[in-house]
């Protein structure tokens, strides 16, 4: 009886904060600094997220998995709306922080909401130079990789070469790759994929090195070719560090992603940011930003999807 109403006490946190966040809304006055805008959208983002945890909790009611979870995440749920909340309170209802600096948080969802349509125009720009030059340096990577792990002497000849230029920030060949590429969308694809390729290449490599000798020896005795050893010993054998490097190359993706948008884009996130900010509209670089998270988190819960389907042997051996 006392763990159901412990339960209840915290499915009902979320819920709470949301009250009390309102009551705080349109009890204390505002600063009068900020921009009103046309909507509540603070409010409107509270209704949507109170929306979502009902949601969840009515499913719970047939679905012990998501019972489990929507439990575990309420007491971090609260947390977030109270988070919200502070922050709109010292935005909106005090002087602490300037208000050029730091806008409302319904002047930044209304922007996403009456924005939407530019800046999904921005963000498909954005994915489509991201999605290019990720697939370029992946592919690449891989290839060097395994070429340098499994061939001692591609390895002899190729190891100095990419332990010098894969160190290097890739923001610093952007004069370079500029100079070089006719065009600036071929230096940013070149930029991006060089930051992919450096720790898929690593990562490939090292998995594969680390193979225990036996299990190609063994596979040798019984007649597999070296194809069939790259295949069905190598790939397989390294496949949690060719991920690893998938990762890694997927964060320095993003970060290159924002450098190259700044420098000669006209379109893109990174593009959009850096225009709001040039015009002190600090509400757009926030939405930018929030929209440069919510993509990135997307994409590492993929390929960490994609990697559970590909790694089921690794249940229970090993936790990410």
């Amino acid at each position: 009886m006392r763990k159901k109403l412990f339960t209840v006490l915290k499915l009902l946190l979320p819920f709470l904060a949301i009250a009390i966040s309102v009551l705080i809304y349109y009890a204390v006055s505002d600063n009068g600094k900020q921009k009103k805008m046309a909507h509540p959208y603070y409010l409107y983002l509270l209704a949507v997220i109170g929306g979502v945890i009902l949601l969840e909790i009515l499913i719970g009611l047939f679905n012990k998995d998501i019972q489990k979870r929507i439990v575990h995440k309420a007491p971090f749920l609260t947390g977030v709306i109270v988070f919200l909340l502070l922050l709109n309170y010292i935005t909106t209802k005090t002087t602490l922080l300037p208000t050029l600096y730091f806008p409302s948080l319904d002047r930044i969802v209304g922007l996403l909401v009456e924005n939407r349509v530019f800046l999904l125009k921005n963000v498909g720009d954005s994915l489509k130079l991201l999605v290019t030059g990720f697939l370029w340096g992946a592919t690449v990577g891989f290839l060097t990789g395994l070429m340098l792990g499994y061939f001692k002497i591609v390895g002899y000849w190729l190891n100095p070469i990419t332990k010098i230029i894969g160190p290097i920030p890739t923001t610093a060949w952007i004069p370079l790759a500029l100079s070089t590429f006719p065009t600036t969308h071929g230096a940013n694809v070149f930029l991006i994929a060089f930051a992919v390729w450096f720790p898929v290449t690593l990562m490939t490599s090292s998995g594969i090195q680390s193979i225990n000798n036996v299990n190609f020896e063994v596979s040798r005795t019984l007649g597999a070719s070296t194809v069939y050893q790259i295949i069905h010993v190598a790939i397989p054998a390294a496949m949690p560090s060719i991920f690893l490097g998938a990762f890694y190359g997927t964060v320095s993706s993003f970060a290159t992603l924002m450098a190259v948008e700044m420098n000669g884009n006209s379109s893109g996130i990174g593009w959009y940011i850096n225009w709001q900010k040039s015009v002190m509209l600090y509400d757009g670089v926030y939405a930018g930003l929030i929209i440069i998270a919510v993509i990135c988190s997307l994409t590492l819960t993929l390929l960490f999807k994609v990697r559970d389907k590909v790694l089921t042997w690794q249940k229970g051996v090993i936790k990410w």
